[in-house]
């Protein structure tokens, strides 16, 4: 299963490596600053909360080299495994789970919470990824038809609905934009995406209509329109989180000295709105940075799932592509004002050990692909490329 080999650290991006390892120094660096002057989370230990986020990060980059060693059919193998672990941790949450913030999405194992739906986002690319492949490989030609689009729908699906009924909206907004950019890439015929997203739209409007939301979160919707209606209550993140953000201008006011931060007005401001302390504390050029480095991680991803010698890696790294982007523009989107509040992590990032864990895990595989592409290149075998040809089929062809 596992092949620890010297020459193993070959073919590995560098570039995706470098650009993680900066992001995470950089989210330590901030976390520490958004927690320190706060005593009623620290205990007047200003440093607790990058003591547990460096933990995070050791027990993250553990499992991210775990998923790079395992050989690569193992990695198919234990795809499903995974993603039955997903649904049974969200089937535990809504029958066990804790409740913080409106949201039934965490389990208490040890001391520590755990959030099922973070892993659940890498069991669905994943899943997704092997149903293709398996389908797909050792054919010459072969149409991504209902049948597949269907079987990837269900398993996606299943973890969706068990995340809605948390109610978790933001990770469902995410997990659903990051299932068509999969759907897309796979190859789906073009009537099913536009039959997607205009059957998206039907259903967000339908769920408001028919009161399926939970009011906390309609409140939140209507506050992203205008802060003003509520500016104590659901637009109060909103409005702080801008003046925050505007307060750093082009350099920043510092790290550690952010007045908005250090005064704690901004709420979850270690988890969901982290990046108003890197626009207050590092300015525009810090903010810069790291939407920088996040978008050289995406592209890295969407490099590996190019060079992907097989249609599994190339459908789970573009799937880790639309993942990390849809969810860094959300999150960056809420901070700015240009999206609504939804309350999902910055990847990489943002303080928590569940997001930590299966973004690095995800790192893991994006390295994992690009050295087994690497490998194949060297040696000159199974260096076949897949593309989309351009019909309104979407066939997937070799060549």
């Amino acid at each position: 299963m596992l092949r620890p080999t010297p020459a193993r650290a070959a073919g590995l991006d560098r570039v995706l490596l470098l650009a993680v390892a900066a992001l995470l120094v950089v989210g330590s660096l901030v976390v520490w600053s958004a927690t320190a002057p706060r005593e009623n989370l620290t205990a007047g230990q200003p440093t607790l909360y990058l003591q547990k986020q460096l933990v995070n990060i050791a027990i993250g980059v553990v499992l991210g080299v775990l998923v790079l060693a395992t050989d690569h059919r193992w990695v198919r193998i234990l795809a499903p495994l995974v993603y039955l672990a997903s649904v049974a941790g969200l089937v535990l949450v809504l029958v066990m789970g804790t409740t913080i913030n409106g949201s039934r999405s965490w389990l208490m194992v040890g001391g520590m919470s755990i959030q099922p739906a973070e892993f659940a986002k890498l069991a669905v690319v994943a899943g997704m990824a092997l149903l293709v492949a398996e389908r797909s490989e050792g054919k010459w030609r072969r149409d991504v038809g209902t049948l597949d689009v269907l079987g990837m729908l269900l398993i996606a699906g299943l973890p969706a609905a068990l995340i809605l009924f948390q109610p978790d909206l933001g990770t469902m907004l995410v997990l659903a934009a990051t299932v068509f950019g999969v759907l897309a890439v796979s190859g789906a015929p073009r009537g099913w995406l536009v039959g997607l997203a205009g059957g998206a739209v039907i259903g967000a409007m339908v769920a408001v209509r028919l009161g399926f939301l939970a009011d906390y979160q309609v409140d939140r919707f209507l506050a992203f329109t205008d802060p003003t209606l509520d500016p104590r209550g659901a637009g109060y993140n909103t409005t702080q989180a801008r003046i925050a953000i505007g307060n750093g201008g082009i350099f920043g006011q510092g790290l550690f000295q952010g007045s908005q931060t250090r005064s704690g007005f901004v709420p979850e401001q270690h988890t969901d709105f982290i990046f108003t302390v890197v626009g207050e504390e590092l300015g525009l050029v810090g903010a810069g940075l790291v939407i920088g480095l996040l978008a050289l991680v995406i592209w890295r991803a969407l490099v590996i799932a190019v060079r992907a010698t097989d249609l599994f890696g190339r459908v789970a790294a573009a799937g880790v592509a639309c993942w990390f982007g849809v969810q860094a523009f959300q999150n960056i989107g809420m901070c700015l004002g240009i999206m609504p509040v939804t309350g999902v992590p910055l990847p990489l990032v943002s303080y928590g050990g569940s997001s930590l864990f299966a973004s690095l895990m995800a790192v893991g595989l994006l390295l994992n692909i690009a050295h087994r592409s690497s490998q194949a290149a060297v040696a000159g075998v199974g260096t076949t490329r897949w593309a989309v040809a351009p019909r309104a089929g979407g066939v997937l062809v070799r060549g």
